[in-house]
């Protein structure tokens, strides 16, 4: 019988939903920043794959022109995106969710089953639980890159006063690039994580929402329960 089964506690919710709106506009300021500077591109030599971006894409967006507007946006931004990403881990080692969310030994393995069933390589599906394996993985590589935003951020901003985190991040020049990559690492997270929230359906969505999914109990579990 079906059984309504609390997933998310709130705290983790109004964590996830303030940090999508924030990550998002820090990375649309951050392309008004690079605007000013957008050196970086696919290729070899003279030979050029792919330019990070054409000028039409600025102008096409609005982006071009708007240096000053873009550092004092993401400046701001970034102490909210820094203090919810505190918040959230400091809650997640309080309240034991570290337990569900950190890789354990299983977890590579039955991340690469979950790939697999996922591009219908593999037709048995994965263990079912509050996370697998491959969430496990990506979320708390998305909590790494959070702490290698904040540093390369600051070698950045502040490569006078923050010397010594520009000198072990490689230089300016290295940080910048670094930071740079990691932007590009939520873009792709983004991608999957919403491909993947829609094959998930309805159910899965809700539970990050309400806090709560529809799941099958057999039913003589379900009568203990309810006793």
């Amino acid at each position: 019988m079906k059984q309504l089964v609390e997933k998310h506690p709130l705290a983790i919710r109004w964590f996830h939903w303030l940090n999508f709106p924030v990550l998002a506009l820090m990375i649309w300021s951050g392309l008004w920043i690079y605007w000013a500077n957008d050196i970086y591109r696919l290729g070899w030599g003279n030979t050029t794959l792919f330019k990070f971006f054409p000028q039409s894409f600025y102008q096409a967006f609005h982006l071009d022109h708007k240096l000053a507007q873009g550092m004092s946006w993401h400046f701001l931004l970034m102490w909210v995106f820094f203090l919810n990403g505190l918040l959230y881990v400091g809650y997640t080692l309080v309240s034991g969710e570290w337990r569900y969310l950190l890789p354990d030994r299983h977890s590579f393995r039955e991340a690469g089953q979950v790939i697999l069933h996922d591009l219908g390589l593999r037709k048995t599906a994965p263990p079912v639980r509050k996370y697998n394996g491959a969430q496990r993985i990506a979320y708390t590589a998305v909590i790494l890159m959070g702490l290698g935003s904040v540093l390369t951020g600051l070698a950045i901003y502040k490569p006078v006063q923050f010397g010594w985190l520009t000198r072990l991040l490689g230089g300016y020049e290295a940080a910048r690039i670094e930071h740079f990559v990691l932007t590009i690492g939520y873009v792709l997270f983004f991608v999957v994580h919403v491909a993947q929230v829609v094959r998930a359906g309805w159910n899965n969505f809700r539970s990050m929402v309400a806090g709560f999914e529809v799941a099958e109990v057999p039913a003589r579990e379900a009568e203990i329960k309810q006793n």
